[in-house]
């Protein structure tokens, strides 16, 4: 695979099953210990499996100082989107927020007007429209019963703050690149989201409580540390250097699917006909939203 946007494809995409899982995993440890102190201990163990790798080359020492300012900027979005939704998720449900994240991809294109001064075309919108419907489906499992029952609390209010901090995220990610390696962004990602917990943690007596980290929970942090902190953020810097916010966040439809069949595969659950239509049709949907991206040149 020689082409650099279809390397980028892929990286987003296998970034886009990871997260798909720490949905799951979120959804299990949400109430187990402060959020703030969760996410310092998915940083922080993160920061420390990263760093001979990033520490044994001189040239990523060198390039270290230079990147922690923007890497204290970005983890801020980065972390704050995580201890929001660990927040939201003690008082509302992974439905829920499935269903709000549908609108991450549409936040994030109209945000990127400002910052990019980007267009979005009408079939832009149109697809937008038809891609948040399909994945809506796969969230409600095809029943106009449950999407009709449907009512944002507290919770849902939380978590939608936490969508802004993703589509800032994901904008400043593309503005804030420089030349460094992205193993070396992603370890000052990760050093700054330490550094900010760490500060609340300790301007609020927040208690670490990590002994209750154990069992079942410890393999969920672990899926956390290793899948979608540090192997997903590398792939986020890798993909950031060739495609756009708007067609990486794009990505964010097929998430409900991806999170439906590991459900079915991890649970032994069986979905329905309606569910798997959805799914199919949500995906197609993705391809067409990348397909009209690129024919009008928004990489």
């Amino acid at each position: 695979m020689n082409n650099p946007v279809l390397q980028g494809h892929f990286y987003i995409l296998l970034a886009t099953v990871l997260i798909g899982g720490s949905f799951i995993a979120v959804e299990n440890l949400a109430g187990l210990i402060d959020p703030f102190s969760l996410i310092l201990l998915r940083f922080l163990v993160s920061a420390i499996i990263l760093a001979p790798f990033v520490l044994v080359s001189k040239k990523n020492r060198a390039m270290i100082i230079p990147s922690l300012g923007r890497g204290a900027i970005l983890s801020s979005f980065y972390a704050g989107f995580f201890v929001l939704q660990l927040i939201a998720l003690e008082t509302t449900t992974a439905l829920n927020t499935g269903a709000l994240y549908t609108l991450t991809p549409l936040l994030t294109a109209l945000l990127s007007i400002f910052f990019f001064k980007d267009k979005i075309s009408l079939r832009q919108y149109l697809i937008f429209f038809v891609a948040a419907i399909s994945t809506c489906g796969v969230i409600f499992k095809g029943s106009l019963d449950l999407l009709l029952s449907f009512s944002l609390n507290n919770g849902d209010l939380v978590f939608f703050a936490s969508m802004f901090l993703m589509a800032f995220y994901s904008i400043f990610l593309k503005t804030l690149q420089r030349d460094e390696k992205p193993i070396v962004m992603v370890f000052s990602i990760l050093l700054g989201g330490s550094f900010w917990m760490a500060i609340i943690l300790l301007i609020f007596d927040i208690p670490l409580n990590w002994h209750l980290v154990k069992g079942e929970f410890a393999v969920n942090i672990a899926y956390l540390i290793v899948m979608t902190t540090l192997f997903t953020l590398y792939l986020y810097q890798k993909a950031t250097t060739v495609l756009n916010p708007k067609i990486i966040m794009s990505y964010t439809y097929i998430n409900p699917a991806v999170v439906a069949i590991l459900v079915s595969v991890l649970s032994d659950v069986n979905l329905s006909f309606k569910v798997w239509f959805f799914i199919v049709i949500s995906c197609m949907v993705t391809v067409l939203l990348q397909y009209i991206l690129h024919k009008e040149k928004k990489i």
